[in-house]
């Protein structure tokens, strides 16, 4: 018989577990920065795995040099992405002269009428459409001061998110036998060797991903420099690197780097004359990049990505694709490691069911 008392319990434990849950997901909510750190370390670690075990086993380097190693190198290729763009940006500095207000407006003027002569469209005057608008008077110019403020917290935030993620990788490589030990203490008997196990697996194949994928990026950026070299662009190494860099991005990503890859042409050659020259290089750089991202989406891509994660390219393919629907450009960049992860944890703990059978034959 059910008396009040059961009752007032049963709402009683029910209240407990939501205010339970929802005080742990509020504090993963408050510490989403540290998990963010935590998930980036992890990829580093992952990526840095074969360097590791190359110079524990082969060099005999100990846990800590080996860890030390990785890490310099990280920051090696840190700083040498960041001084790859110090030419870019003086270079378009200089196309745009920045400083120089008078001539900014000169080439404005030079491009404006250039666009007019070529597509033979009326003269639209500018100003009268500001004055119109009327929207100078909405400008507040004490957003200056507040974006310069907003930059500075950005780069100490930078700062401070460098120091925490590589400070994370350095332990999470130097100690990764002592957290398999501690894990191993920690799980419960019964599941301790499927829990492993699944450890392992995912590590291994996650490892192979992002090895891949880096494999991936380094043809697309070849590809992206023949093309640019090609069409004379000053800044060819640059700009295909960058471009190769948001690849990373699936779908959206390399669309994302063919806009920028044109427009950063198109002010390169600012000043020469729009219809013989800015245009039609511009044009073809363009079709440059769909080709090679034709290539990429058909060939490399596909291979390597389902080679790395032992997965069917129709299945990547699906995957990131509802990935990206459910949960945007985040959903497409995490869709495969999550995925694999959760296919290696089904195989490990439910064997036997037909679908997970299917799904996992070739993991």
């Amino acid at each position: 018989m059910i008396t009040s008392k059961i009752i007032s319990n049963g709402i009683l434990r029910a209240l407990t577990t939501v205010l339970a849950v929802g005080a742990v997901l509020y504090f993963l909510y408050e510490i989403q920065t540290v998990i963010v750190y935590l998930c980036i370390s992890l990829i580093l670690c992952l990526i840095a795995n074969p360097l590791v075990m190359f110079l524990k086993n082969k060099l005999k380097f100990s846990n800590s040099l080996a860890a030390t190693t990785a890490i310099v190198l990280f920051i090696g290729l840190m700083i040498g992405f960041i001084l790859l763009f110090v030419p870019l940006i003086i270079s378009q500095a200089n196309n745009l002269s920045l400083l120089d207000t008078n001539h900014l407006q000169k080439q404005f003027i030079e491009t404006e009428e250039s666009l007019e002569a070529y597509f033979n469209i009326k003269h639209v005057d500018l100003n009268k459409m500001l004055n119109a608008s009327k929207v100078t008077s909405m400008l507040d110019f004490n957003y200056f001061t507040s974006f310069i403020n907003s930059i500075m917290n950005f780069m100490a935030d930078m700062g401070m998110g460098l120091v925490s993620v590589f400070f994370i990788t350095f332990f999470f490589i130097k100690d990764q036998e002592a957290f398999k030990t501690s894990a191993r203490r920690i799980l419960p008997d019964t599941n301790e060797d499927k829990i492993l196990n699944s450890i392992a697996k995912i590590n291994h194949l996650l490892t192979r991903y992002f090895i891949g994928l880096l494999l991936q990026l380094t043809v697309v950026f070849i590809l992206y420099l023949i093309v640019l070299i090609i069409f004379g662009n000053q800044n060819a190494f640059v700009i295909a690197f960058l471009c190769a860099i948001l690849n990373i991005i699936p779908y959206i990503g390399p669309i994302i780097g063919t806009i920028l890859a044109a427009l950063l042409t198109m002010i390169s050659l600012i000043g020469k004359d729009f219809q013989s020259e800015i245009l039609p290089t511009t044009i073809y750089v363009v079709i440059g990049f769909l080709l090679v991202q034709a290539i990429d989406n058909n060939i490399s891509q596909p291979i390597i990505s389902s080679k790395s994660v032992n997965s069917h390219p129709l299945e990547i393919f699906l995957i990131t694709l509802i990935s990206g629907i459910t949960f945007g450009i985040v959903g497409m960049i995490i869709a495969i490691p999550v995925y694999t992860m959760l296919k290696v944890i089904l195989k490990e703990f439910f064997p036997d069911n037909k679908i997970v059978s299917v799904l996992t034959e070739r993991i």
